[in-house]
């Protein structure tokens, strides 16, 4: 079997470049030694950037109907239980309230029981792709014209021999890919055992006085220890620890107890599952070895908390599908592949470390035997607690500037322009059109955003009422079998928003260049952000 890019993991993150690349055009294989089943919902929710890419996919109206309801509240509670004290809360919109005015989506509650099989069914409406289940990687050889990788049926144990042009590793934290290619990991490592219990109980809402949240997190005479987020709003819930409590193989009677802690009581539930796990801190050395690349929790590890984890594999995938699609096409550069590590490794460096120290954050938030009492040593227990809550502040979610504000700093194939960049721990998001940054949201009419301009080819703006002529421009990509579409918005603000009058935007929507008049070598511009 013949094909462009063997895709090794149908996760999240592998589906979503198959979608990339799909959607290019690009013949791609896909396989995961699973059956597409989810054991566990171990992503909770989109963040906005996963949810433009949706909208970018043309499946965000799915998955804001699945999973977390739009209409209930995202609070983060803070308590010794359920039916215990409440100690704090961090109040948060629900999702059809969220007020996002620099994006034209909002982020959404959809587990992964319902993304994946959603992403699944949109990788199948594309004729160039194929998604094969239940088939291992039994190991591959790379050498200048290519990758040659042994697949293996689960089942029945029939061999497949594929040539591909390209592997890509979206295997998970425990990586074929990784471990063939010798790739050792950066970062902290473990940094704590934990306990996923992922069960079914419609009265658990019921049994407390606390309303609806979508986090609970718990400290009794423990410390802080676990918490519980809602899946469907419904009855689906998973409870996360902090340790692992010395529980090395959870059994039903250990999820039983561990519920019953949660609660404060006894609450009907059934178990759907039950596993221990490592959280980890890691970052691959590197994310590519000839024609192999990492993306997703092979090349990074991130702790959960704070929901980072697939947000940054499925920008690793929007950012990696189209220097593959162009590499193949034949107008991608030499150095095209090289950038997407340069791109995304300093950028999943830094995420890996939020979470970290967002984890730390929560389990530094003291306990005491007599925390879950009424009594006066249990007021002062609670006191004690939320002054120190107050002055670690452990964010109920992370600010959008870590999000969504990031810039490709140092892209090799991005075109700085001088300007400065904002502070990286700025809390307040300010959209900017420098070069590296996602190009920023603005409304064309009532239901178009400027983002639904991107995803294809290049895109040149010409903004303003005036802007300059952009021949040189188009002409160097033509030379260059670059594909460049031409778009004028003549609304002022939108021109004030990206500063300049021609901005040229990579198809993943990140700006490469800006400037108020063509530049003086347009050939050069365009050589160096298509990576030549």
């Amino acid at each position: 079997m013949k094909v462009s890019v063997l895709v090794i993991g149908a996760g999240p993150v592998g589906l979503a470049l198959a979608i990339e690349l799909g959607r290019y055009g690009v013949e791609c294989l896909v396989v995961d030694r699973r059956g597409g089943e989810i054991d566990v919902p171990r992503m909770s929710g989109l963040s906005v950037r996963g949810m433009e890419f949706n909208r970018r996919w043309g499946i965000a109206r799915k998955a804001e109907r699945l999973g977390w309801p739009m209409e209930l509240p995202n609070d983060f509670v803070y308590c010794t239980s359920l039916t215990g004290f409440e100690l704090a809360r961090a109040r948060i919109p629900s999702y059809r309230d969220r007020k996002v005015p620099f994006s034209p989506e909002k982020p959404c509650g959809c587990a992964q029981i319902y993304y994946d099989p959603l992403l699944a069914e949109r990788v199948r409406s594309l004729p160039s792709v194929t998604l094969r289940y239940r088939t291992r990687l039994d190991g591959f050889t790379q050498d200048e014209r290519g990758v040659h990788a042994r697949l293996v049926d689960v089942d029945g144990g029939a061999v497949t021999d594929v040539d591909a042009a390209f592997l890509v590793g979206c295997d998970g934290s425990s990586s074929t890919v990784a471990a063939a290619l010798d790739i050792p990991q950066e970062g902290q490592g473990t940094i704590g055992e934990a306990i996923n219990v992922y069960f079914r109980s419609p009265e658990l809402a019921t049994v407390h006085d606390k309303g609806w949240a979508r986090f609970f997190r718990f400290t009794d005479a423990g410390g802080s220890w676990g918490e519980v987020v809602g899946i469907d709003g419904k009855e689906l819930w998973r409870l996360t620890t902090f340790s692992a409590l010395g529980m090395s193989r959870p059994t039903e009677a250990d999820g039983a107890a561990l519920i019953r802690r949660l609660a404060g009581v006894d609450v009907p539930h059934a178990i759907v599952s039950s596993a221990a796990w490592q959280r980890r801190d890691v970052v691959a050395a590197s994310y590519r070895s000839g024609r192999a690349f990492l993306a997703g929790d092979s090349a990074h590890v991130h702790s959960p908390t704070g929901g980072l984890g697939l947000h940054t594999g499925l920008i690793d995938a929007v950012d990696l599908g189209w220097k593959l699609a162009a590499t193949l096409a034949g107008w991608g550069g030499a150095r095209l592949l090289d950038s997407y590590e340069a791109e995304r490794k300093p950028l999943a460096m830094r995420s890996v470390s939020a979470s970290t120290k967002e984890f730390q954050a929560i389990t530094r938030l003291p306990g005491a035997p007599a925390i879950a009492e009424a009594t006066p040593a249990g007021e002062e227990a609670r006191r004690r607690f939320v002054e120190t809550f107050r002055a670690a502040a452990p964010t109920a979610h992370f600010n959008e500037n870590l999000r969504t504000g990031y810039c490709y700093e140092d892209s090799p194939i991005c075109v700085q322009d001088g300007t400065e960049a904002p502070p990286a721990d700025a809390r307040e998001f300010i959209p900017s059109a420098r070069p590296g940054t996602r190009a920023p949201h603005a409304w064309l009419d009532a239901d178009r955003s400027m983002l639904d301009l991107f995803g294809e080819g290049f895109v040149l703006l010409r903004l303003g009422a005036e802007p300059p002529e952009a021949g040189a421009l188009v002409d160097a990509a033509h030379a260059r079998g670059v594909p460049l579409s031409v778009v004028d918005v003549p609304q002022g603000a939108v021109r004030d928003l990206y500063e300049r009058s021609l901005v040229l935007v990579r198809p993943d929507g990140h700006v490469a260049w800006r400037g108020d008049q063509v530049p003086v070598d347009a050939l050069a511009v365009v050589d160096r952000v298509r990576g030549a």
